[in-house]
């Protein structure tokens, strides 16, 4: 008698012909979708600003229509069993989710309180609660000393980091992810990247990141939402980066850094066999010291090209400095003094970058230099900046988007002249559609672009403090955003960037400092400081993705000029 065979498990988390349509809204804000993630998978969700990956999440347990209102049509599984039957904090034990947004996971409490507080909900004997959240702190990088600190005290990649131990820390079978290193400095990334890829306990893992170094190569699936809601795209990640490459970019979708090398090298005729993830696979095939020398004289150029358009595009000018600490001892509001004796001056016209580990002090130091935090000690010189915060909320203050744009104009403007420059920026920045909603009815994304562009409309503020402001965007914003930035140079603006984006900061900064260890570890070209191994690894930072290339471009030099000769 022959058995038959085991039926397959159910999938972990299931979308039948799903849509959502929010109230008063004229279009879908996601679907319809059909997907299905199985149980250990390690999917990746990625799509535009508004494409609604995070709709989708939230739609799993029924937050969405539950908690948030909206019409949701088609079928939604979790495990086999329709979402229907639960409430949404029963499916807890199913499912441990981390919101884009760390505020909406913490409650204020002290850090272990946070992190404890789901186990507690579940009547875990203490003894268990107090092992698990120490396990959490050590797998995740919370140190010790936080333990007592309010979550509410901490910085905006301190908070990240304590929000995804507290939901990690639940160990459920699937784990949701919605944006989970936006604000995290390279090495908490890359640490928390390995940790969720590591397939562990044979966890499923969905995750929405626009962050792909780093993440990609551990990866199973992707899945790629378009501008209207829908799938556009989906399979294994090297395939769909190499062969899907122009669709991406067509909706503004990232892709990580080796794709663009690989299309360098493409356009070259000398590409890697298999589609790579990094730069390293990029050029593994054209090693300085086997590689045929025809093939290496073919991808030099297109080498150079990739590095080329990496390094930076503005020159360092002897200009009058605009604003100065002396001897500046800086604290966040209501807390301790972080940074002490600090000495520093940005010039007019200059792009300084800001670099640092999470709570190392860069949104302290960047909102004391534009003036709006007091000085526990020191001096601070020249005039007032305006500020773009992590939290883009903490700006808006009008009821739609056109309205947010024409308060941030300076009121000597015409009515006229307000309004022919809120429109030109709606279109600029892909708000157009979105001119009469609310500001908080926006994507983490589009939230963004509303804060950058009500900040940059005007020219109000000789100095600009840009805290993080790639966070959460797709890469036609951030394509915008370095626009924006380049034209606000020429017209002579000074821009202050506070950044984790290494790359970012090499293009764009001709001089940057490394805050940590209570002051200013380093200041110098941005160039030199990012090729400083130890310097980075004391900060918690990562080199640029370009530096692999350059690498390789110094080790073929001597072959080249040896047959040139």
């Amino acid at each position: 008698m022959s058995r038959s065979a085991p039926l397959p498990p159910e999938p972990a988390a299931e979308w039948r012909g799903v849509e959502v349509l929010y109230p008063f809204a004229k279009h879908l804000a996601v679907g319809p979708v059909d997907l299905s993630i199985r149980q250990g998978e390690r999917v990746l969700l990625l799509g535009p600003s508004g494409s609604g990956k995070s709709t989708l999440l939230l739609t799993l347990t029924g937050l969405i229509p539950d908690s948030i209102p909206a019409e949701v049509r088609g079928q939604i599984r979790l495990f086999g069993q329709d979402i229907g039957t639960q409430k949404p904090w029963g499916w807890a034990a199913q499912v441990a989710q981390y919101f884009q947004d760390a505020d909406q996971t913490l409650c204020g409490m002290r850090v272990e309180d946070e992190i404890a507080f789901a186990l507690e909900n579940r009547a875990l004997l203490p003894e268990r609660i107090a092992q698990a959240v120490t396990e959490a702190m050590r797998k995740v990088g919370v140190p010790e000393e936080w333990r007592q600190r309010r979550s509410a005290q901490l910085s905006g990649g301190e908070r990240q980091l304590v929000a995804l131990a507290a939901t990690l820390v639940q160990g459920a079978p699937l784990f949701v992810a919605d944006e989970p290193t936006a604000h995290l400095a390279p090495e908490a990334a890359c640490r928390l990247h390995a940790l969720l890829t590591s397939g562990e306990g044979g966890q499923t893992i969905l995750i929405v990141d626009h962050r792909l170094d780093g993440l990609i190569e551990s990866i199973d699936r992707m899945i790629v939402l378009g501008r209207d809601g829908t799938i556009i795209a989906e399979g294994e990640p090297r395939a769909i980066f190499r062969d899907k490459r122009a669709l991406l970019q067509s909706h503004g979708i990232w892709c990580p850094a080796a794709s663009a090398l690989d299309a360098e090298l493409m356009r070259a005729g000398i590409a890697a066999p298999i589609a790579p993830l990094s730069i390293e696979e990029s050029l593994m095939h054209l090693d300085p010291v086997r590689a045929p020398n025809d093939h290496l004289d073919q991808a030099r150029p297109a080498v150079e090209a990739f590095v080329a358009s990496a390094m930076p595009s503005i020159v360092l000018r002897d200009t009058p400095t605009l604003v100065q600490l002396t001897q500046a001892d800086c604290a966040p509001f209501l807390g301790p003094t972080v940074l002490r004796g600090i000495d520093l001056a940005i010039r007019e016209g200059e792009i300084l970058g800001v670099l640092g580990r999470n709570g190392a002090g860069k949104s302290t130091l960047g909102l004391c230099l534009a003036g709006l935090l007091p000085l526990k000690a020191g001096k601070r010189q020249g005039p007032s900046g305006g500020y773009a915060f992590q939290r883009s909320e903490n700006q808006f203050t009008a009821g739609t988007v056109r309205e947010e744009l024409l308060t941030a104009l300076p009121t000597r403007m015409s009515t006229e002249e307000k309004a022919a420059r809120a429109d030109a920026a709606l279109e600029s920045w892909g708000l157009v559609h979105l001119a009469k909603n609310h500001p908080f009815e926006l994507s983490q994304g589009q939230k963004r672009k509303l804060a950058l562009a009500s900040l940059t409309l005007s020219d109000r503020w000789p100095l600009l403090v840009l805290d993080e402001p790639m966070a959460g965007l797709d890469a036609h914003g951030a394509a915008l955003l370095t626009q924006e930035i380049l034209a606000l140079h020429e017209k002579g603006r000074t821009i202050a960037l506070i950044t984790h984006d290494m790359d970012l900061a090499l293009k764009l900064c001709p001089r940057s400092i490394v805050v940590g260890e209570g002051g200013i570890l380093a200041e110098g070209p941005t160039e030199k400081l990012t090729h400083d191994a130890a310097l980075l690894a004391r900060a918690g930072l990562t080199e640029p993705a370009s530096l692999a290339a350059m690498r390789w471009l110094k080790a073929v030099a001597p072959r080249m000029e040896a047959v040139e000769i």
